[in-house]
């Protein structure tokens, strides 16, 4: 008896050696392909968009409600560290899409179930990253303004303002904050659509992200710069923008992975 290969059982082997490289100015055609596929199922994008900008509001209650106004801003830096591992539904929309198949949201789901405990990891290593550069970030604060420092919250933008701490604070974490930001993106460019498309373990799919991330560090460093402005951006509405941001560029991982690994 005769079994056959597809593509989510490429042999482990075969997927190593299989980094391709791509012009620098790639990144915008997969925008555009991300683009299209969120305009030929939106319904699939912003019912993910809406659920992340819900989760988005509800964190910063949180935040808010409990008088550490100060980190809503690391703890926003979340989505950028923990949206490669929610976007797996979206992977999923776009695998089915493109190959022909219907798509519904509960197949969508589906993203998160195939090789489900190598996915789990990938979420928990995140996961840990995102708290990690949460509690660094509470340090700075008490390091650069002090325990004593507890404007009323409204108040709390003025105070930073106004402290000659500020300048030091932000250039810090902002140094801190890039360098883990560039360990979670070369980890995560490819290695979460991968392990959504193949039978593959986690880490070897980190190592196939990070030299595909290395072998076009050129394009990767344009993808990474467009994420942040896109997802900056959509940031500032109240998170209202991440509605249509995230679900585009989840897609376009997708497209930038099956460039990338073939």
């Amino acid at each position: 008896m005769t079994t056959q290969m597809d593509d989510s059982m490429t042999p482990v082997a075969a997927v190593i050696e299989a980094e391709t490289q791509v012009p620098p100015d790639r990144p915008w055609a997969w925008i555009a392909a991300g683009w299209a596929d969120f305009r030929a199922m939106p319904h699939i994008g912003f019912c993910y968009g809406g659920a992340v900008v819900a989760a988005g509001w509800l964190l910063s209650g949180l935040l808010l409600g409990t008088g550490i106004a100060w980190a809503v801003l690391p703890a926003t830096a979340g989505f950028f560290l923990m949206a490669p591992f929610l976007g797996a539904g979206m992977y999923e929309a776009s695998r089915l899409r493109e190959a022909g198949q219907p798509v519904t949201l509960r197949l969508c789901l589906r993203g998160f179930r195939r090789h489900a405990p190598q996915l789990m990891l990938m979420g928990a290593a995140l996961l840990f990253l995102h708290l990690f550069w949460v509690r660094m970030a509470g340090l700075l604060f008490a390091l650069f303004f002090g325990l004593g420092f507890a404007p009323a919250i409204e108040a709390v933008p003025v105070a930073m303002l106004r402290s000659p701490n500020l300048l030091p604070f932000l250039v810090v974490g902002t140094g801190m904050g890039f360098v883990l930001a560039t360990i979670a993106f070369a980890a995560t460019a490819v290695s979460i659509p991968m392990l959504v498309d193949r039978d593959i373990s986690a880490f070897e799919a980190v190592a196939v992200s990070i030299r595909a991330t290395l072998k076009n560090w050129r394009a990767m460093s344009l993808w990474a710069g467009l994420i942040v402005i896109f997802t900056a951006m959509a940031l500032v509405p109240f998170f209202l923008g991440l509605a249509l941001v995230l679900p585009v560029i989840a897609h376009a991982t997708w497209h930038a992975y099956r460039d990338l690994v073939r």
